[in-house]
């Protein structure tokens, strides 16, 4: 399968394969299809991600169906699919990973491209993808018997054997984490990383026992070579503790060389063998070479010597010696140029250093000063006083040391400013490919303003530091002066020496006339040392003048990067305003759809309630300060846009929300304030346009005001306060205290009835007798019993709701609890009125009833009122009550017995209406034919007018009715359908 993957550079053959095998349903080949699948992410080709990630969502729901399973494979198939889903996702979002997971250090750190924040969040991904990695590893391990030799038999293997792709990633994950961490905590206090280091030391104690464990298992000591981590976990709060981390390197074990391959070793030595060889014979060649002495003539033939013969030898001899000194002078003076050029090298190769001190320099540049600062002033106390030079001497020591840790973190600045430079070049490459494709710019408009908000940070931050560097080159500069005056002192130094030799020449001359034309030699060898001291010197000042030129160079790079910077932030304010600009048109056509809307005829039967209207306002106006605010920030820096441009979008959202809610709340209201309201909505669209245009126009946009916009959104809510019920007029607060009295004024109303129907029974039996006083009391006696049963009700409901406010309101109080639940406290208030009310028109109905003056179909209707009531009652407490409460049983019980107590008043009624209709029986005896049929016909004359007005009473009743039902749902908050 890896070979195949890196033959046709992809896995569609694999995926092809695997889409038909039957991973739902059998739980060791879903297994060992993840072993596969992960060995091909680690070791296939780098495209096996590209074409697996479209199947991520496959994997995740085949996770979710195997971890319904809790034996055999189930568990393990559902974790091991979790961590190649994270696997993919981490290698997803950090491409510069490979799928091994093999990185230098250099390669980590350009994969965090030298920003905290990006190793803050990587070092975050890798630790869900270790604990993926450690869940894995320990689900495996539990799942065997570990008392038993499993890592011989099959099914253990079968287990086991992907956990080797794991501790090599475990390895790898475990040494980056620690790399990460340190450098984490060189950038970022403490306390800020004290998660890190809590979920790093959990995740280390894991996987060292795991490692341990791992290791003594026999199956994996003849495949792999298990690390184990060190004893105590890294101190991340010293810095010096990682030159002691120990990367673990998992190792595994290469199979047996054969015999041909024996003999190389032996061709090696050789090689190295003659190598040396050759090696002692050039020095041995060349050496023998230099030690022969050209003027040595004690081996010539021997002959007679005279006196002028030795003198003859006498002077070679001392010329020798004369060419001898003066080539030991040149020599010197060779090797006194050569230091020379050694010692530019030298300042050169500093100045290229101090070029390139970055990042550090910056970090600790306060302290620098600081010391410099010391420095002066100890140095002008020197000059004043002698006496403190041991005092500066330490003090030089101590600049020492801090240039020497300088030097040292050399390499990592030269890394930090060739990271620069290339984050400048892809800064520079992303706006030509702007230019190019203008029509992306809104789409990558985000990546482009961070990108340029960092570049400008960093081009600031270097602009200084190059500031300072220059000022510390100008003073190494000054200090190299003196020490090339120092080495011309000592070349004239060496100059004075060969005049001492010239004059001792000279007095040879003197001397010895038969050498003058050795002297003349010598003179003129003299004056070409001096030639080449005068180039030397040439070159000196040659080398100072390109000196000079490369800061002139420098300078002239800063200046063209500040100008290439100002260009790139006029043209990223060029495209915010007209990223404003397209917004602010997107809004206008937002608000002019809502204005639109409000002629067209569909939208004439939408409807909408005055508080709704009220809350869609003062969003509206909360949105309208917000807005006021961010436009004030962006016309004091024109570069923060963050929060405008959503303010101008909600802006629009609310506006036209509020225009179309205005609108539907209109078709609801009394014509008057319909149309002041309708008016009122289209004049806040009309100053909100004028606003967004505003915005939208550069000469306009400074004196943009959205002061209408508020006065009209003012008018609006003003208007819906006036549409609003009056029956919500009361406070949230008052609603506890208001449920309190009503229930209490129902309780006393009902009281009072209940008196007075003893008192009326007790006027009846004084006063009344026969068939009337029997009627009488039938029907105050049922009375009675319905007050009774209404009272009892009442007490109950009371128990009920105290049982529901305690039970919903948690911590809150009552007057809370009923504040918050309005609307149903709303529908108690209404019961209880209805109830009381109810009550009190009955006892008088009776007391008319009772005196003869009323009727008894008044009696029945009030009995029939007070049923619905208390059924109101009734359904009120039910709503928010347990149906397994002990009081919502005894309240529908009583409830039933209020039933019973009104059908027995409206019985009583109907008995003691026919018992009178009986005794006043009609007699016809006495009446003639004439007079019956002239009765017959006022009869008919009278049913047809009854007939007639029983019609009208039965239309008049509806509306009445109709009426009722809508003022009652306009009071208690229900919507058009009729719901609460």
């Amino acid at each position: 399968c890896i070979l195949g993957t890196h033959h046709e550079k992809g896995a569609q053959t694999f995926w092809s394969v695997v889409n038909r095998l039957p991973l739902s349903g059998n739980a060791v080949l879903c297994w060992k299809f993840c072993h596969v699948f992960h060995k091909l992410l680690r070791d296939g080709h780098s495209n096996v991600l590209k074409d697996s990630v479209r199947y991520k969502n496959e994997l995740s729901d085949m996770s979710r169906m195997w971890g319904h399973l809790s034996e055999g494979y189930g568990q393990l198939c559902s974790i091991y699919l979790k961590l190649l889903r994270t696997k993919m996702e981490f290698h997803t979002k950090n491409p510069r990973f490979p799928g091994n997971l093999q990185m230098s250090d250099r390669q980590l750190d350009e994969a965090g491209e030298n920003d905290v924040n990006n190793f803050f969040q990587l070092t975050v991904e890798m630790f869900d993808y270790l604990e993926c990695e450690l869940n894995l590893f320990q689900t495996v391990f539990n799942s065997l018997d570990m008392s038993r030799s499993v890592s011989v038999t099959a099914a253990g293997q079968c287990r086991l054997a992907p956990l080797i792709q794991v501790i090599l990633d475990c390895s790898h994950l475990y040494d980056y984490t620690v790399k990460l961490l340190f450098k984490l905590h060189s950038c970022l206090p403490a306390d800020t990383l004290q998660g890190h280091r809590d979920r790093f030391l959990e995740q280390f104690r894991k996987l060292k026992d795991l490692f341990y464990r791992s290791s003594n298992l026999q199956y994996f000591k003849r495949l792999i070579q298990i690390p184990q981590l060190p004893e105590n976990p890294p101190n991340f709060l010293r810095a010096s503790a990682l030159s002691e981390h120990i990367s673990p390197v998992v190792v595994i074990p290469a199979e047996a060389s054969s015999p041909d391959s024996e003999p190389i070793p032996d061709l090696v030595e050789m090689d190295t063998a003659a190598q040396s060889v050759f090696d002692n014979k050039f020095d041995d060649i060349f050496g023998s070479s230099f030690s022969n002495d050209p003027f040595n003539f004690n081996n010539q033939n021997g002959m007679n010597k005279d006196d002028k013969d030795r003198l003859i030898e006498q002077l070679y001899r001392e010329i020798a010696a004369l060419k001898e000194e003066l080539e030991n002078f040149k020599a010197e003076s060779e090797r006194r140029a050569l230091q020379l050029r050694g010692r530019i090298s030298e300042l050169e190769a500093e100045l290229a250093e101090q070029r390139h001190l970055k990042q550090q320099a910056l970090d600790e540049s306060e302290f620098l000063r600081a010391e410099l600062e010391e420095l002066k002033k100890r140095r002008e106390d020197t000059e004043k006083a002698q006496r403190s030079l041991t005092e500066i001497e330490r003090k030089a020591q101590a600049n020492e040391q801090r240039y020497s840790k300088l030097k040292e973190k050399y390499s990592e600045l030269v890394q930090n400013h060739a990271d620069l430079l290339r984050k400048n070049a892809e800064v520079t490459k992303q706006v030509t490919v702007a230019r190019q494709a203008q029509g992306d710019v809104e789409r990558e408009k985000k990546e482009l303003e961070d990108s340029f908000q960092r570049v400008s940070e960093q081009a600031q931050r270097k602009s200084q530091e190059q500031t300072e560097v220059l000022e510390t080159l100008q003073r190494e500069l000054a200090a190299s002066k003196q020490e090339l005056q120092a080495l011309q002192g000592t070349l004239e130094s060496s100059t004075q020496l060969g005049t001492e030799q010239s004059t001792r020449i000279a007095s040879l001359e003197r001397e010895r006339d038969s050498l003058s034309q050795a002297a003349e030699q010598h003179g003129e060898e003299m004056a070409a040392l001096r030639a080449e001291l005068q180039q030397l010197r040439d070159t000196l000042s040659t080398e100072k003048e390109s000196s000079r030129k490369a800061l002139e160079t420098l300078q002239t790079q800063l200046k063209a990067k500040e100008d290439v910077e100002q260009a790139l932030q006029l043209r990223s304010s060029r495209e915010q305003f007209a990223l404003l600009q397209g917004t602010a048109r997107e809004a206008e056509q937002m608000v002019q759809d809502s204005l639109s809307r409000l002629e067209d005829p569909t939208h004439i039967s939408c409807t909408s309630s005055a508080d709704y209207l009220l809350s869609r306002t003062l969003a509206a106006s909360e949105c309208v300060e917000r807005l006021q605010d961010a436009h004030s920030r962006y016309l004091s820096d024109s570069t923060d846009m963050s929060s405008l441009l959503p303010c101008v979008a909600l802006f629009a959202h609310l506006i036209s929300d509020t225009i179309l809610q205005g609108s539907a709340t209109s078709h609801m209201a009394p014509m008057e304030p319909a149309d002041r309201l309708l008016e009122a909505c289209k004049q806040c669209g009309s100053e909100a346009i004028s606003y967004l245009r505003a915005l939208g126009e550069p000469a306009a946009l400074e004196g943009a005001d959205c002061t209408p916009v508020r006065n009209c959104l003012s008018r609006v809510r003003a208007i819906a306060e006036a549409l609003r019920p009056k029956g919500l007029d009361v406070k949230q607060e008052e609603l506890g205290d208001l449920v309190d009295k009503e229930m209490a004024a129902t309780s006393a109303a009902i009281e009072t009835a209940a008196a007075r129907i003893e008192e009326m029974l007790s006027k009846a039996r004084a006063g009344d007798t026969g068939v009337k006083l029997e009627v009488n009391e039938r029907i105050l006696g049922s009375c009675t019993d319905l007050m009774q049963a209404i009272q009892v009700l009442v007490l109950t409901s009371k128990d009920l709701q105290r049982e529901i406010v305690e039970s919903g309101r948690g911590a809150a109080s009552p007057k809370e609890f009923y504040a918050k639940n309005s609307r149903w406290t709303e529908g108690l208030i209404s019961a209880s009125k209805a109830v009381g009310w109810g009550a009190t028109v009955m006892v008088d109905a009776a007391d008319l009833v009772v005196q003869g003056k009323g009727k008894f179909e008044e009696l029945m209707v009030c009995s029939h009122e007070i049923a619905a009531s208390t059924a109101q009652l009734v359904a009120a407490s039910k709503v928010k009550a347990d149906k397994d409460s002990a009081n919502l049983s005894k309240l529908q019980q009583a409830s039933r017995g209020v039933n019973q107590a009104t059908a027995a008043v409206v019985a009583s009624t109907k008995s003691g209406k026919s018992q009178i209709e009986e005794k006043d029986t009609m007699d016809f005896s006495s009446m003639t034919l004439t007079q019956i049929k002239r009765q017959e016909m006022d009869s008919q004359v009278r049913v047809l007018e009854l007939e007639n007005q029983l019609q009208k009473e039965r239309q008049k009743l509806g509306e009445l009715r109709k009426k009722h039902y809508e003022l009652a749902g306009v009071a208690e908050g229900w919507d058009e359908d009729g719901r609460c």
